[in-house]
């Protein structure tokens, strides 16, 4: 079985929140994760893609199906993913493989579409799989086509300039709840980039102040000087919480950090004053359960998915555009790497040949000779030109044949034919 582009993986169109977050690979696992699935059966390279809207593992399988199970495995050990739950996963293979990567590093399959930051998500986990021996010639190829197809994209298309972002879309929920951000107080969980982006976006809108809390208190305060903003103890969270009109939580804990008890609690003093909380973690920081406290409208990453819904109708033209140049790149370099599969066979095709007319024209000479060295050269050099004719012939052959499975079928009768010894993978990966 030749070696096959696999992506298996769930994103938010396959599922909601709740399961992404079940599912989702911290980064300290992902390193982990690559390590064991890089050594698990059927699979010779691998990378983990983990964001909020996506986990995805995608590999170079010598084998679709002991791949598959190999995932399987490992989200039923480390994550208890029941089999009724698989239903959320999609498994890709080769040219729909390709076109999806294509699709991710170009921010067409994002939640929402142009959006910057998934280019660096891609490079990071590119980054990860090197760093620990998970990726080869293959994957490698991959990933630095897939990241100067997305810079193609962005570069003829307006897709960039029509991307609505999840910090725009939390401006316009707490715009919706409050009619004018003016003078509105905003509160920061957790230090990370879209949390910075949602208080920008709220400052510009008329929100009066800022203030960032988070477990390391440096952060904190890094954050809050690049804001204008005051930087709060973890430890002081609640009698500041109790004090905002709009909670960002984009913290890395890896479990809830506001329940409907504490909910409760903390407005009990705020006399019906609404309390917008945007939770854009993963997994999310606030219990769900809080959605049922007075005087609290909490929303979270498929609240944000609605908002951008209902503001993609600009978006459609640039993603269209986008789309047709993704779909072009894909079959190209489908072909290309449909040529550099062929070309240990193609190799050994030409040794076989040059040992059979060595042979033949050994048995030539004892006959018929001996020859002047005028005479054996030419005769050297006629044979070397047949060889050659009929290797480029069958090489041409090999790769112009438009599907794999022809391909395959000829590789196949040619070794058969010349009695080839099975060629090395030529895109396998180079680790011990």
């Amino acid at each position: 079985m030749e070696p096959t582009l696999m992506v298996v993986g769930l994103n938010y169109r396959t599922a909601p929140v709740a399961v992404r977050e079940h599912f989702w690979i911290s980064e300290t696992r992902r390193y982990e994760a690559s390590v064991q699935l890089s050594r698990a059966e059927g699979i010779e390279e691998i990378i983990v893609m983990a964001t909020c809207n996506r986990t995805e593992f995608w590999l170079w399988a010598n084998d679709v199906t002991l791949a598959a199970n190999s995932v399987m495995r490992l989200l039923g050990s480390e994550y208890g993913m029941k089999l009724c739950e698989w239903k959320h996963f999609y498994r890709l293979l080769e040219e729909a493989a390709l076109l999806h990567i294509f699709r991710v590093a170009s921010s067409l399959d994002s939640m929402v579409v142009g959006e910057p930051q998934v280019v660096s998500q891609v490079k990071d986990a590119w980054q990860q799989a090197q760093k620990v021996g998970a990726t080869g010639r293959f994957l490698d190829a991959v990933l630095q086509k897939a990241l100067t197809v997305s810079k193609r994209v962005r570069t003829e298309t307006a897709i960039g300039d029509a991307a609505v972002s999840i910090p725009y879309a939390a401006v316009e929920l707490a715009r919706q709840i409050f009619g004018t951000l003016k003078e509105k107080k905003v509160l920061l969980l957790g230090t990370g980039k879209m949390s910075e982006l949602s208080a920008r976006g709220l400052l510009n809108h008329g929100a009066s102040s800022v203030r960032v809390i988070n477990r390391t208190l440096e952060h904190a305060a890094e954050l809050a000087a690049k804001l204008g903003g005051v930087a709060i103890p973890f430890e002081e969270r609640w009698q500041h919480m109790a004090d905002a009109d709009i909670i960002i939580s984009s913290t890395s804990c890896p479990h809830t950090i506001l329940s409907r008890d504490e909910a409760e609690m903390m407005v009990r003093g705020r006399k019906d004053q609404p309390l917008v909380i945007v939770d854009i973690a993963m997994p999310r920081d606030i219990d769900s359960a809080v959605r049922e406290v007075k005087g609290i409208f909490l929303y979270d990453l498929d609240d944000l998915e609605n908002v951008v819904d209902h503001n993609a109708g600009e978006r459609e033209a640039a993603a269209a555009e986008g789309q047709e140049i993704v779909q072009a790149e894909a079959r190209g370099f489908r072909r290309k790497l449909m040529a550099e599969c062929v070309v240990p066979t193609i190799v050994a095709l030409r040794l076989r040949l040059d040992e059979i007319c060595r042979q033949e024209l050994d048995s030539f000479r004892q006959e018929n000779g001996p020859f002047s060295k005028d005479q054996d050269e030419m005769l050297s050099a006629i044979m070397s030109r047949m060889t050659q004719k009929i290797a480029g012939s069958l090489a041409r052959e090999l790769k112009e044949l438009p599907e794999k499975v022809e391909q395959e079928q000829m590789t196949t009768a040619l070794q058969r034919l010349f009695r080839l010894q099975p060629p090395e993978r030529a895109l396998a990966g180079t680790r011990p």
